[in-house]
């Protein structure tokens, strides 16, 4: 059924939940992951800086951490013997929604697994929902996982 199971990794505990789902999944269909890392454009936290060292070092951080990220989470879809391999998407000017559509197109997936945090009210209005995003644009179905301790 679902065997080319795509799932967007941030570090963040609902994406590591969402690794968690996908790997049973992958396990119970005798499925694949893929694990993609988008670097969204973050140039705004860095301020202005004429000499651009503090935007160049802020990119450099999140590539690392992205790179750190990507490896910790095929290292557990193997722990769990579930072959998977890893994307690190880094077009500044694309954002996640896009790039897991795009993803999940050119692989092509069957689902997307997607963690959320289930934020409400004000802090959802402010934050956005990337999972709702990523559901409005995904051209496969979307598993949404929230740990239930978020609920």
């Amino acid at each position: 059924m679902f065997q080319r199971i795509l799932v967007p990794v941030d570090g963040s505990a609902p994406s590591m939940h969402a690794l968690t789902v996908a790997i049973g999944m992958a396990r119970a269909f005798a499925g694949r992951l893929r694990l993609v890392h988008v670097l969204e454009d973050a140039a705004y936290l860095a301020g202005y800086d004429p000499t651009g060292a503090a935007a160049g070092e802020l990119f450099r951080a999140t590539r690392d951490s992205g790179t750190r990220i990507l490896a910790e989470a095929l290292e557990t879809a193997r722990r769990a013997g579930v072959d998977a391999d890893t994307v690190f998407v880094d077009q500044l000017g694309e954002r996640l929604p896009e790039s897991v559509a795009k993803a999940a197109r050119e692989w092509p997936a069957d689902l997307v697994v997607v963690g959320t945090h289930g934020r409400r009210g004000l802090s959802r209005l402010m934050l956005g929902s990337g999972a709702e995003d990523i559901i409005r644009q995904a051209p496969v179905p979307v598993l949404v996982a929230r740990e239930t301790s978020a609920a």
